[in-house]
């Protein structure tokens, strides 16, 4: 499969051109939340972009893997924990190249914009890399999006549902939580669901 999303210098491009709608410019809300309700572990952060939301979990005590496709994604995650005295080990690299290195590595592994950016022929495949670098027992801290956009609409970000999201997590997986954040960014709100799955 020869999508363009499966490709580093696609992403890269994205960040040259500051094309980055996924950027909030700081941690999503409601991880910052999450951040302070977990007990500190091994966690991970797949498509990681800039790493906001990985900093605020280092500097919760978190040990803390940052995995994106482009170079200058990690390039700011590494500039962001030095800046701010805290230790991210970032990873320049495609999440499906983390096995069998990190095979189950991670107490818990974060979801936010990496399911949707890449094709939805890879999910399967992204649903068995995620359980694969989970420890057992290990939490998939998911914030599913986009919930109001098709996959015949195209991507990235490609569209996805909730049937879809939990039919493909079904299999040793137990659901934990499931909600509609009060905590959304306005304009996704309705539009993304946090489900936190837990690997059995």
């Amino acid at each position: 499969m020869n999508q363009k999303e499966n490709n580093s210098s696609f992403w890269e491009e994205k960040y040259l051109d500051n094309s980055l709608g996924w950027d909030l410019g700081g941690p999503t809300p409601i991880f910052i939340q999450i951040s302070s309700e977990f007990n500190p572990g091994k966690i991970c952060f797949v498509g990681c972009g800039r790493g906001h939301d990985a900093l605020r979990f280092a500097q919760k005590g978190f040990d803390v893997t940052a995995v994106d496709f482009a170079p200058s994604a990690i390039q700011a995650v590494n500039n962001l924990a030095k800046k701010s005295n805290v230790i991210v080990h970032a990873v320049q690299a495609d999440i499906f190249s983390l096995t069998p290195k990190y095979s189950e590595t991670f107490d818990y592994i974060i979801e936010q914009t990496c399911f949707c950016a890449m094709h939805p022929n890879y999910r399967i495949n992204y649903e068995t890399l995620v359980k694969s670098i989970l420890k057992p027992g290990g939490h998939l801290i998911g914030l599913w999006f986009p919930l109001d956009k098709t996959i015949n609409e195209g991507g990235p970000p490609w569209g996805t549902s909730v049937e879809e999201v939990k039919t493909l997590f079904n299999s040793g997986w137990k659901i934990k939580k499931e909600e509609f954040p009060e905590l959304s960014i306005e304009r996704r709100k309705g539009r993304e669901k946090l489900i936190i799955f837990k690997k059995e």
